[in-house]
């Protein structure tokens, strides 16, 4: 079967990167979706089973920091698009371990667009398209009721926010110097189906069904705006079929909450879904020593994308908690073959929000 474009989508057995996978593989079955992935321990291909038999569906292991395997599949599959969601992602792993985070994000994201420069280049980039995601992080911290635009200065505060704030100005840099087409996002904190449990809202879903505490950094009042992963997967698909090469987009979900809220919130519809008495969760709350350098708010102003492509989030907040947590009751072996196996207890004993 000929396929008229095919696609790299890097990072597509990890969170974020299996939604979109899954809706690029359900809705261009004229394209080819080869999806790249290390498979560590946020990678799990059983977050593809649905689609992994699909005609327009490829799956190919490795490393996006291997240089010579990145250049092997370039020329293998003839690419016409990259979508780079290959990340390490989490701030308190960047802590512990802030190297391992600048070969996947730096390296690995500098391997992925001199690949791409160089298959390219005799195509003189027609229909070509690079597209890479970033994160809010990378603006810093927010103090005062105002919010990141596509032009706020870069300000990061981890080694998680530096080495993706990097890999943004590389990217930027191939399309100033040698005219790569880019596009580049940055989304505010995603949440729902298949997310790995170190993030908060799976782990606390975990821990409130097993009575284990919920341990709140500080005083729980730092502030982060969530966005649905399906919605954010939507936005995705806009960007890379209609944003303007050389352009960035803001991508937030319009749900800014305190932490402390947010677990309460996820108390009261973890009581109500459990049949538990109202307040038996929130028991389970215990305030632990802050992180370092915890970043205090994080808030996108979306309104570029709204008016340029016109993507909005589908749903609330408490709409897509209810549905988050729903997935997760109903997937309890998932959660529970993960729990058990790849998740170290390092970071199960720890409270990692981002």
């Amino acid at each position: 079967m000929s396929f008229k474009k095919t696609i790299l989508i890097t990072g597509g057995a990890g969170f974020i990167g299996s939604h979109v996978v899954r809706l690029f593989v359900n809705k261009y079955p004229d394209c080819q979706i080869v999806n790249l992935d290390k498979l560590t321990y946020a990678g799990n291909l059983e977050n593809l089973t649905d689609i992994e038999k699909a005609s327009n569906y490829i799956f190919e292991k490795g490393d996006i920091a291997d240089t010579a395997y990145i250049q092997g599949l370039f020329k293998k599959y003839n690419f016409d698009g990259v979508i780079h969601l290959a990340a390490e992602s989490h701030v308190d792993r960047s802590i512990v371990a802030p190297m391992e985070f600048v070969i996947t994000n730096v390296i690995g994201t500098v391997n992925l667009l001199n690949a791409a420069k160089d298959a390219w280049k005799e195509s003189k980039y027609e229909g070509k398209r690079f597209y890479h995601v970033s994160t809010d992080e990378v603006y810093g911290s927010l103090h005062d009721g105002s919010f990141f635009l596509e032009d706020t200065s870069y300000d990061p505060q981890s080694p998680y926010s530096a080495s993706k704030a990097s890999s943004d100005h590389f990217v930027r840099a191939y399309h100033n110097t040698y005219k790569l087409p880019v596009v580049l996002t940055n989304c505010s904190n995603n949440y729902g189906p298949n997310q790995f449990p170190e993030k908060l809202l799976p782990l606390f879903i975990n821990n409130i069904q097993t009575n284990k505490a919920l341990p709140v950094y500080g005083k729980g009042e730092n502030i982060r705006d969530w966005l649905f992963v399906i919605d954010h997967a939507r936005a995705i698909d806009t960007v890379y079929h209609e944003g303007k090469v050389g352009e960035t987009y803001n991508i937030g979900g319009h749900n800014e909450w305190t932490n402390i809220d947010l677990i309460r919130l996820l108390c009261k519809q973890m009581d109500q879904k459990l049949g538990r008495a109202a307040g038996t969760s929130e028991k389970l709350i215990t305030y632990v020593t802050d992180r370092a350098g915890h970043d205090f708010r994080y808030a996108i102003d979306a309104t570029k994308i709204k008016n340029e492509l016109g993507w909005v989030p589908s749903v609330t907040f408490e709409q897509g908690l209810s549905l988050t947590i729903d997935w997760y009751l109903a997937n309890q072996v998932w959660m529970d073959k993960i729990t058990s196996g790849a998740y170290e207890s390092y970071y199960a004993q720890q409270y990692l929000n981002k």
